[in-house]
């Protein structure tokens, strides 16, 4: 049985990980590579993980259990449906202003687990929880607009995720206007998630 140190020292591994990961990415990054750029020692990593992958595993789900209820506040605190859409548009802006490094490790882990079998149940289990966080933020401005949905959970996320996407990856190469543009296609695309009429 492990214990709470046990664990407390795991997630302080995840949290000195997390910053080379979000720097090398994925293909770069070793136990050791992680190691050096921490105040931690090889065996020390090496004795709480097995190897990278499970290192991996371990930091992503530790820093998306974290972010998951990020739009949580957005929704019990909205209470017009322009009000939501300006509150979920900025914080989607802020989240990529503040951690942009894990974010593209995301999306970098996203596409290894195509290829890495042992990534898949991880990234999966992340995956739905990010629908699920995304179709709260929906469902509430269905019930605000009184308006019910057009469409299902998986294609408002995967919308929106795209969305998201590209506007990292504008931020991250210097696009000038990316983030401008997340908050004008998010304030166009959530009216169109739910019924006309």
């Amino acid at each position: 049985m492990r214990t709470a140190r046990h664990d407390e020292r795991r997630d302080q591994l995840a949290e000195s990980a997390l910053r080379t990961l979000g720097e090398l990415g994925y293909a770069r990054s070793s136990l050791r590579e992680i190691a050096n750029n921490s105040e931690f020692s090889h065996g020390v990593v090496h004795y709480y993980f097995a190897d990278k992958l499970e290192l991996i595993i371990y930091c992503v789900r530790y820093y998306k259990a974290r972010c998951v209820t990020r739009y949580d506040a957005v929704v019990v605190e909205s209470e017009t449906p322009a009000a939501l859409l300006d509150a979920f548009a900025a914080k989607l802006v802020e989240t990529i202003v503040d951690e942009a490094p894990m974010h593209r490790l995301w999306y970098d882990l996203r596409t290894q687990s195509m290829f890495e079998v042992e990534l898949r149940d991880a990234v999966l289990m992340i995956d739905k929880t990010l629908e699920e966080m995304i179709w709260r933020v929906v469902a509430r401005f269905s019930e605000l607009s009184g308006r019910p949905p057009a469409t299902t959970s998986q294609a408002a996320y995967g919308l929106l995720d795209g969305v998201f996407q590209q506007a990292l990856l504008g931020h991250l190469t210097g696009r000038a206007g990316a983030l401008d543009d997340l908050q004008d296609q998010v304030r166009a695309l959530l009216p169109l998630l739910l019924v006309t009429g």
